[in-house]
């Protein structure tokens, strides 16, 4: 169970979830009613969501890749770990950032399953940067 506190471990986990969350983009739009949603817009506003969607997905996938597959070198302290985690602290923060600043409670509220999704990636998104912080604190 210690082996769980341990910040490699940590990193690593963090790691699976957003490779596990990128790959989950494929059904995202089904979950949110985009097919729907999107029916009575322009071809381009239909491509361009479905390719930021994609890009988005794959985004994570690689930002997740380097603490699932790298944790270590992460955290050795070089130039290039510590670029790097600050580069997701700030990513990740401020996606923490938008979740609250960003998205309009009447987006969920009322409605169980999406302030269901919005306690979750409230909960995710704060996990996620204190995780990375606390790697940037550590190699700092």
């Amino acid at each position: 169970m210690s082996q769980l506190l341990l910040l490699d471990t940590q990193l690593r986990l963090v790691g699976a979830v957003l490779v596990g969350a990128g790959l989950g983009h494929a059904v995202l739009p089904r979950l949110i009613g985009w097919p729907g949603d999107l029916a009575g817009t322009t071809l381009l506003t239909r491509q361009v969501s479905y390719a930021h969607l994609f890009f988005i997905g794959l985004t994570c996938v690689l930002l997740g890749l380097l603490p699932l597959l790298l944790s270590r070198e992460l955290l050795a302290g070089t130039p290039l770990g510590t670029t790097l985690l600050a580069g997701q602290t700030v990513f990740w923060g401020a996606r923490w950032l938008a979740e609250f600043a960003y998205f309009s409670p009447r987006l969920w509220r009322g409605d169980r399953f999406r302030t269901a999704a919005h306690l979750i990636l409230s909960a995710l998104w704060t996990w996620v940067t204190a995780v990375f912080a606390a790697a940037l604190l550590h190699v700092s």
